[in-house]
């Protein structure tokens, strides 16, 4: 017996009606996202590795797929696309004043210990807006974003809302180096506020601070929320992070989508360029957020073009778990499986060719005689495998006879 190659750990092969759904989702949400006049944009698959350097927040230099190209450079897969564009735009939007609206979606790939049971390459489909800082900026993006997924026949979404300066005061009142403050930051994100409690006393936090820390669990919720928390701080960019994301929920009213909307203060990102708001997206069947984004005003400035930008990612993948879930399918059965006799040939190759001319998928299967077509089991279950609406035979004598028309 021959030896079968499988894939390595963490990639696989997406065939049939997954495949199918998965090219649906991508088309839907770039079509709703064309439709606020973005423009497409593709980058390389890999890069030069500075782009991702450390320096650059994006991914852990651990989990970066590294190489050298044929003279010597050092290369890298991108885990992450954005730093990417931002690449681009240092070069492609040189001399460019007014804001620039991009769409994309391709595949992200980030070395992930094998115990993590993540996927190492994911596809993220997403869209930046470079060249403007405002709130309207900040509203747009959030609203498409949502009426992307509704596009995709979601119902039950959740936008979760957080700003980096109100949290980032927080992590600097509490005067701790950078190793103590990476414990600090993965108890709050865990939302162990009574473990972040006794870890700042240890380190002889002032109490008020602590107590700070304390309130995050009373900083998740809606729109009153916000003038609570604007209470809990004197931190002027923190107080000023507050009345940004009441502008912006203002202006989310005027889309028609803050009943999507909440607030957590306590949010943060794994990625280090984000520098205001940040949001995820969440839906039933996932436990993962199927999008994330923020904004991210110092990041182009690394590649030479001092712009201030925003952008989410579609995590296409785990969108695809969610529907799933819902049992939300994007594509019709309008396939249509012809089965003819060699003696038909030609009359089945025009019929199929004047359906396809009308968009109908056809796909030919000759067969020997009429008699084969007997075995319902058989045929029924290819027509399942592919995806077909209904089976018709060719017969020898010239008629179009549908076969099996119970409800596939």
């Amino acid at each position: 017996m021959k030896h079968k190659l499988h894939t390595p750990d963490g990639v696989r092969d997406i065939v049939g009606s997954e495949c199918k759904n998965k090219l649906a989702i991508q088309q839907k949400l770039t079509s709703n996202m064309h439709l606020f006049g973005y423009e497409d944009i593709e980058t390389p698959t890999f890069e030069f590795y500075n782009v991702f350097r450390k320096e650059i927040g994006s991914t852990p230099e651990q989990e970066l797929y590294r190489f050298f190209d044929r003279d010597g450079n050092i290369v890298s897969l991108r885990p992450d696309i954005t730093p990417s564009i931002a690449r681009a735009c240092g070069v492609l939007l040189e001399h460019e004043d007014q804001p620039t609206r991009l769409c994309y979606c391709g595949n992200t790939f980030a070395n992930h210990n094998n115990y993590q049971g993540r996927s190492r390459e994911i596809t993220q489909l997403g869209a930046e807006l470079i060249g403007d800082g405002s709130i309207e900026a900040d509203a747009e993006l959030i609203a498409m974003m949502v009426e992307g997924l509704k596009a995709v026949g979601l119902e039950h979404i959740r936008i979760t809302i957080g700003h980096v300066d109100y949290i980032e005061s927080m992590y600097q009142a509490t005067g701790l180096e950078e190793e103590q403050l990476l414990t600090l930051r993965n108890l709050v994100k865990n939302q162990n506020y009574y473990g972040a409690r006794v870890f700042l006393a240890e380190q002889g936090v002032a109490e008020e601070v602590i107590i700070s820390f304390e309130r995050l669990d009373d900083l998740h919720g809606g729109y009153d929320m916000l003038g609570l928390a604007a209470t809990y701080v004197k931190d002027e960019k923190a107080k000023a992070a507050i009345v940004r994301l009441l502008k912006i929920y203002s202006l989310l009213i005027q889309y028609g989508v803050e009943q999507y909307v909440s607030f957590d203060l306590s949010m943060s990102s794994s990625y280090g360029y984000y520098s205001g708001i940040l949001f995820n997206g969440y839906t039933h069947g996932t436990g993962d957020a199927i999008v994330r984004g923020g904004r991210y005003d110092f990041l182009l400035e690394k590649f030479g073009k001092c712009h201030e930008a925003i952008g989410f990612a579609v995590y296409v993948n785990e969108l695809m778990k969610a529907l799933d879930h819902q049992k939300i399918s994007l594509f019709d059965k309008q396939t249509i499986l012809l089965l003819y006799t060699q003696k038909q040939q030609e009359k089945a190759i025009q019929l199929a060719r004047g359906l396809r001319l009308k968009g109908r998928a056809v796909q030919l299967q000759v067969i020997g005689l009429e008699h084969q077509v007997e075995d319902t089991n058989k045929w029924t279950n290819y027509r399942d495998r592919i995806h077909a609406s209904k089976i018709y035979l060719l017969t020898e004598a010239g008629e179009l006879k549908e076969l099996f028309t119970e409800t596939v």
